[in-house]
């Protein structure tokens, strides 16, 4: 027979009595916020405080479950929008670089940040070489710059080290005492000592809560490092020198650090809790051990999907919808007559950029005579790059299917898909915002209040975060993909695209100005991305009779660009990733300029043929 002793784990108690006998002593962690820890789920059976047993020492309580959380899209007691909370220390992530110099550690660690930081996971890159603390390298005893990072130099062994552990520090105060989700520790971390000081650190300062993912670059593609090690060249450390002292230095400084590098190999499997990921040319191989958490696994996912092939991608509006003309939101109208104007010009404009792009490939192509195979792209039969396919999205509303509609599908892939239909308005479905103010006063105001956070109410009722997170598999395709793309979307789709793209902040995305008619072109760089501004200008839009055509003069003739505003802030050099572009104006300064004769002009995307009028706009 089974008594009731046998059933319960815990001794009979008193009020009086406490538990000492045959339980382990352990020290109750301290939250990291004011937010309470839960008590049911971690507290004995039958031992609540209200019961009035005293329970000490406490018996040992289970670490906190490291589930996912995505800001718009989960929410709990201590995270009711979806953000970690700071106590949720095993949810957060450390991500630690390895590698030599000139490896494409800071294009992955960029490219990665700002994917992470579009999903709301709060990222941030802290250099071993760039932080507050870190002297200039002016100051040291060094005769050369290069024997700064000799490894028989114990003076300034012994001070990379100690800047290393202060930008860790740095790293580690972000993520458990601020607002951080994952912080990227952008260094060499070149030897197994070094990362074993490192992993040691983290589980030091987070009672070994916090994760660690260790991501390796390796390159041993000699066109690849080549293209690296010059590109440095354009770094701060060698800005104003000589270019060949500055390479020459640099490459000492390279053997320098393979004198001493350890790549991450099997014995350092064995270490307790060590994940990484080995990335190889930049995605081409990718080999990951042991990912635990999922923001290690979000990051993971990403790094399979990037590559550095040469394209073009497209992001507008659909065009002027009847909605659109009485100012509602939502709905499935179709085009107005502006709009269909604007999808015809569209398809000329895009057919003429296609040959422009591919004009431009074939000639940096008869320059290099040889096909560099960096962007890992096919070449034909004569060894030139193949000329890449051209994909048109849309969503599956009518104004954007309309848009695309000219399209001729035997040249361009047209797909429609639901991830880029507009923001679902809810109860506010083909109302104005006029009408919403009055109607929904509370739901207007919350609204203003919290822009990317706000959902409409009602059956389909959207947020921005909403917006973002089902667009996740097309930045994913997109990165993945070596073709040209044309997204022709809607208002708050094209700004969270854009928003990727120009890693612009939670708050900016709200604020970024999108009109229709407006066309923008991205191409990722090495080192960031390249991006124009185009604007549709109507009155540009008259071709004339075919008959007529060949009569008439170079400054009456309406080519497929002619209607097109150029933004002349472009984002040359490709490096300003980081810098947002201005706002679109209410004004347009512009001025009208004819070429007789075709002109090249690398700062702008589309370089000029005979006979097109450009109307070149200055954004202010």
């Amino acid at each position: 027979m089974t008594t009731n002793s046998q059933l319960n784990p815990l001794p009979l108690l008193s009020p009086s009595r406490s538990v000492s006998q045959n339980y382990p002593t352990v020290v109750r962690r301290t939250a990291l916020t004011d937010t309470p820890l839960t008590s049911t789920p971690n507290s004995p059976r039958g031992l609540q405080p209200s019961d009035g047993y005293s329970i000490a020492p406490f018996l040992e309580l289970p670490r906190r479950a490291t589930t996912l959380d995505v800001p718009g899209l989960t929410k709990s007691r201590v995270s009711p929008d979806g953000t970690i909370a700071a106590r949720d220390v095993g949810s957060k992530l450390v991500i630690v670089m390895v590698g030599l110099p000139a490896r494409g550690k800071s294009y992955i660690t960029k490219k990665l940040a700002r994917y992470m930081n579009w999903l709301q996971h709060e990222t941030k890159i802290f250099n071993a070489s760039m932080g507050p603390k870190s002297p200039p390298l002016d100051e040291l005893d060094t005769s050369h710059p290069a024997n700064f990072f000799a490894p028989d130099n114990p003076q300034t062994a012994a001070l990379r080290e100690s800047w290393a552990l202060q930008t860790l520090d740095e790293l580690l105060d972000w993520v458990l005492h601020g607002n951080g989700s994952i912080g990227i520790l952008d260094a060499t971390n070149s030897t197994v000592k070094r990362r074993r000081m490192v992993l040691n650190r983290v589980k030091d300062r987070s009672n070994g809560e916090l994760k660690v993912l260790f991501l390796e670059s390796v390159c041993d593609d000699k066109d690849l490092l080549e293209q690296n090690i010059r590109l440095k060249l354009s770094g701060p450390d060698y800005k104003g020198q000589d270019p060949d002292i500055a390479l020459a230095d640099f490459r000492m400084r390279v053997k320098n650090y393979e004198k001493t590098y350890e790549t991450i190999g099997d014995e350092e499997e064995n270490t307790e809790g060590l994940q990484y990921v080995k990335m190889i040319n930049v995605g081409r191989k990718v080999v990951a051990y042991n990912t635990q958490g999922f923001l290690a696994g979000q990051a993971v996912f990403f790094l399979l999907n990037f590559n550095l092939a040469e394209r073009q991608i497209w992001i507008t509006r659909h065009g002027e919808s009847e909605d659109n003309i009485l100012g509602k939101l939502g709905g499935d109208a179709s085009l107005s007559s502006k709009g269909v104007k604007y999808a015809r010009a569209l398809v000329r404009f895009m057919d003429y950029q296609r040959t422009e792009f591919r004009r431009r490939q074939l000639e940096r192509f008869s320059l290099q005579s040889t096909v560099s195979q960096i962007s890992s792209q096919p070449t034909t039969p004569k060894g030139e790059p193949v000329e890449p396919h051209f994909c048109v999205w849309t969503s599956m509303l009518k104004r954007s299917i309309e848009t695309a509609k000219w399209f001729d599908e035997d040249t361009y892939d047209i797909k429609q898909m639901r991830m880029l239909n507009e923001l679902g308005s809810g109860l506010c479905d083909g109302m104005t915002y006029e009408e919403i103010r009055q109607k929904f006063p509370k739901e207007y105001d919350a609204r203003v209040h919290d822009k990317i956070g706000y959902r409409y109410p009602g059956v389909g009722g959207e947020s921005y975060l909403d917006v973002i997170n089902r667009l996740r598999p097309v930045i994913v395709e997109v990165e993945r993909m070596q073709d040209h793309v044309l997204l022709i979307g809607h208002r708050v789709v094209a700004r969270v695209l854009l928003a990727y793209f120009m890693n612009l902040g939670r708050q900016a995305i709200g604020d970024l100005d999108v009109p229709l008619n407006t066309l923008w072109v991205l191409e990722p760089k090495p080192y960031g991305v390249y991006w124009a501004v185009y604007q549709y200008d109507e009155n540009k839009d008259c071709t004339p009779p075919p008959e007529t055509a060949t009569s008439v003069t170079s400054s009456s003739v309406a080519s497929p660009e002619a209607a097109l505003l150029l933004d002349t802030k472009d984002s040359s050099p490709p490096s300003t990733v980081n810098m947002p572009p201005p706002p679109l104006p209410s004004r347009t300064r512009s001025m009208t300029v004819t070429t007789p004769s075709p002109l090249s002009n690398e700062s702008h995307p589309v370089e000029h043929d005979a006979g097109v009028d450009i109307v070149i706009s200055s954004l202010q």
